[in-house]
């Protein structure tokens, strides 16, 4: 008997396609037709991470520059290793590694971290764990992270346009993140501060918790869509299978690339990351129905 998620898998085609890590300063957008010239077709759906568009924009910020207040000190001393490395984590349903990590905490690396958080993403994104307002660290090297983008729909739709002028392709874009979208019956709802239209997007830790307690269903979140009108249930459809193929490159935490790299927490380099395989545009295509 077939599983929900080989159900939904054989309804696509799914291309990861592997290019060169994206630094601060790539073009994104010639790389992104260079890697889709001869492979794509009309109606296809191209998937792009944020994360590479994040870091390919330049919007990251190197924290080691960042002066920590006494709430961003006291966030990363106590909230947590005390309530996110126990009843929190443990309430939520996290990998007993993860919760090990939180007890641990590196205070002047984490305060750093909580300040540009309670900054750029306010008081309840900053209790979170991580990608707090989805400020990311993983797959960066040294103490940068990357912002969540302001204006995704207008990256999809210029992505789109390029690839209509470039290679005379009608194609759908979206622009997917890792952070998760929960869904409990027809309700779809995200700690993330952006996404698409049709899924709610507030709450920061309070979404969190109650869709990690209650085991509501995860998938990586649609942000912005150009090319079509897609329904939401669709959408992160098409965002969980393409999430699946790209990977997580060096790891899908900042733990599990130090430990990839088996260095400390603010060691790992723009050449370590270039090592590893990056997978930032994936083609989702819709396999047409036997007449």
């Amino acid at each position: 008997m077939k599983t929900s998620t080989e159900a939904r898998s054989q309804r696509y085609q799914v291309i990861a396609l592997t290019t060169h890590y994206w630094r601060p300063g790539e073009n994104h957008t010639e790389r992104i037709v260079e890697v889709l010239r001869g492979k794509i077709q009309d109606a296809d759906i191209i998937t792009v991470s944020e994360k590479a568009l994040s870091t390919a924009t330049g919007n990251i910020v190197d924290e080691s520059r960042i002066c920590a207040g006494l709430l961003a000190r006291l966030l990363a001393k106590y909230w947590m290793r005390l309530l996110w490395g126990y009843p929190l984590g443990i309430l939520c349903h996290l990998r007993r590694n993860t919760i090990k990590h939180f007890r641990v905490y590196p205070v002047e690396e984490g305060a750093k971290h909580k300040q540009l958080a309670l900054e750029k993403a306010g008081f309840l994104q900053a209790l979170m764990h991580g990608s707090e307002g989805g400020i990311d660290g993983s797959n960066l090297p040294y103490s940068y992270v990357s912002l969540s983008i302001k204006n995704p729909k207008q990256f999809a739709e210029q992505i789109r346009q390029i690839i209509r002028s470039d290679l005379r392709k009608e194609v759908t874009v979206m622009i997917v993140d890792t952070d998760k979208t929960f869904t409990f019956l027809n309700l779809h709802f995200t700690p993330r501060p952006v996404s698409m239209r049709g899924i709610q997007s507030h709450g920061g830790i309070l979404a969190y918790t109650v869709g990690r307690f209650f085991k509501f269903r995860m998938r990586a979140t649609p942000v912005a869509i150009s090319g079509s009108t897609m329904d939401p249930e669709i959408a992160l459809q098409v965002a969980d299978v393409a999430n699946k193929a790209r990977g997580y490159g060096a790891g899908r935490t900042v733990w599990e690339m130090v430990e990839a790299f088996d260095v400390s927490l603010t060691e790992v380099t723009w050449q370590m990351l270039d090592r590893i395989e990056h997978k930032p545009v994936v083609i989702v295509r819709p396999k047409r129905k036997n007449t």
